[in-house]
């Protein structure tokens, strides 16, 4: 996709916000804000959009929101970022229809990707690892834009239907036992293939809806993904808004409203914890039998990141106990080394920190200057890249995996705006 006048304008703006004092932020700023648009984003023959992840010839519903969501702040007076997001919306909507518990599709049926899992594959799919999350974003998406710019075009045809196939999808995973979904690959890597001959792990129900996967595409531990309910409850109050007052649609305004309450209740009766010293917390994960995991992952949704996803307020002090915790040693995937310290993932290799997790800690951060601290810390460790990596290792920045990958150059972007106070509207 080409820059237009209007967005080359708004990069310029960012570059002498930044001064030459924060040259180097302005450069990262520029290069992944431009990137992103053309090499990522693909104009399809019928209008709609096609965003791969970066490095990988698949699109992530995931992944394809969270690298549009900084340009929202342009979609009220940039006529092609509009409907290049209307665009992606639509393309997401159309993929949900073709089975809601895929993350990741190919451009076109083409049987690319992982068309060997022990799964219902087809031509269209390249992975089929259900994740709630990947249902959250592209509501979250239709709704972001509406209230960015008042566009409602969205909320067509396809929306209703795909939301309904979410609804079902949510409902049936509270009892996982009344889902046909199952998954197994074959691999030495446990993280990418379900227990119990592709079930999952035992459970009981708690009010929550079920995940087969964490957005790191990685298998649960424990089948109640409690930041990706949180998201759910987030976005179940958006179409709660989108049903009542914008398609004047009683009956499934209701069944949100419901659902999210259902939801609700399960994390409040179930996903608070006591930490090692006896502080109420959110767990990460828990399965209704008492067990639960104190730790949180690198990838959004995540416990860090319920304040910026509109769970709750950044003040809330169960949020801040868990942020405390989270960005602790109790945290497994917290890691501190000479060059940087935050959360990494079971996803890359131990000591290796995801910049993704340290925007998202700026991000939820009420301290402007730690906001600053965090832009350096991501700025001193691109390895001279001037784009953001999956993971690098904490004691050296020169050792990181992937090359190229637009979400957590996006996520840069994003937190640079909000240092400059230039926020996208999440809530009326």
């Amino acid at each position: 996709m080409a820059i237009s006048p209007i967005t080359q304008e708004f990069m310029e703006e960012i570059v002498q916000k930044c001064g030459r004092e924060k040259a180097h932020w302005a450069k990262i700023f520029t290069n992944c804000f431009t990137n992103t648009l053309e090499t990522t984003v693909k104009a399809l023959p019928d209008h709609t959009t096609y965003v791969l992840t970066g490095d990988i010839p698949a699109m992530w519903l995931r992944d394809s929101v969270a690298q549009v969501r900084p340009y929202l702040v342009l979609a009220d007076k940039d006529e092609s970022i509009r409907q290049m997001i209307l665009g992606l919306v639509e393309r997401q909507f159309q993929f949900i229809l073709i089975d809601p518990y895929a993350n990741a599709f190919n451009e076109k049926a083409n049987g690319a990707g992982y068309q060997t899992d022990n799964t219902k594959m087809n031509d269209w799919i390249w992975e089929r690892k259900y994740e709630i999350d990947s249902l959250c974003y592209p509501v979250q998406l239709a709704y972001l834009l509406y209230l960015q710019t008042g566009e409602t075009s969205q909320f067509n045809h396809t929306f209703v239907q795909a939301v309904d196939s979410i609804m079902k999808v949510w409902t049936t995973e509270l009892d996982h036992c009344n889902s046909t979904y199952l998954f197994t690959r074959d691999t030495w890597r446990k993280e990418d293939t379900l227990v119990n001959d592709g079930f999952g792990p035992e459970f009981k129900r708690t009010g929550m809806t079920w995940s087969g996967f964490r957005p790191s595409d990685d298998a649960c531990i424990y089948s109640y993904l409690v930041p990706s309910n949180m998201f759910a409850v987030v976005v179940l109050g958006y179409l709660e808004d989108i049903f009542e007052n914008i398609l004047n649609d009683r009956s499934r305004y209701i069944a949100a409203r419901i659902l999210k309450t259902t939801i609700q209740k399960g994390i409040d009766d179930y996903a608070l914890v006591k930490n090692a010293e006896e502080q109420e917390i959110f767990a990460y994960e828990v399965d209704g039998l008492g067990n639960a995991s104190i730790m949180d992952d690198a990838n959004v949704p995540s416990l860090l990141s319920a304040a910026y996803l509109g769970y709750c307020d950044k003040e809330d002090t169960t949020y801040l106990a868990t942020r405390q915790i989270i960005l602790s040693k109790e945290n497994p995937y917290y890691y501190e080394g000479k060059a940087a310290k935050g959360i990494g993932s079971s996803h890359t290799p131990e000591n290796s920190i995801w910049p993704i997790a340290l925007a998202m800690e700026g991000l939820t951060a009420t301290d402007k200057e730690m906001k600053k601290e965090i832009l350096d810390t991501l700025a001193k460790t691109d390895a001279g890249t001037f784009a953001m990596h999956e993971g690098f290792n904490v004691d050296n920045p020169d050792d990181y995996t992937r090359e190229w990958f637009s979400w957590a150059n996006m996520m840069f972007c994003e937190l640079l705006m909000d240092y400059f106070d230039i926020r996208i509207k999440i809530n009326k």
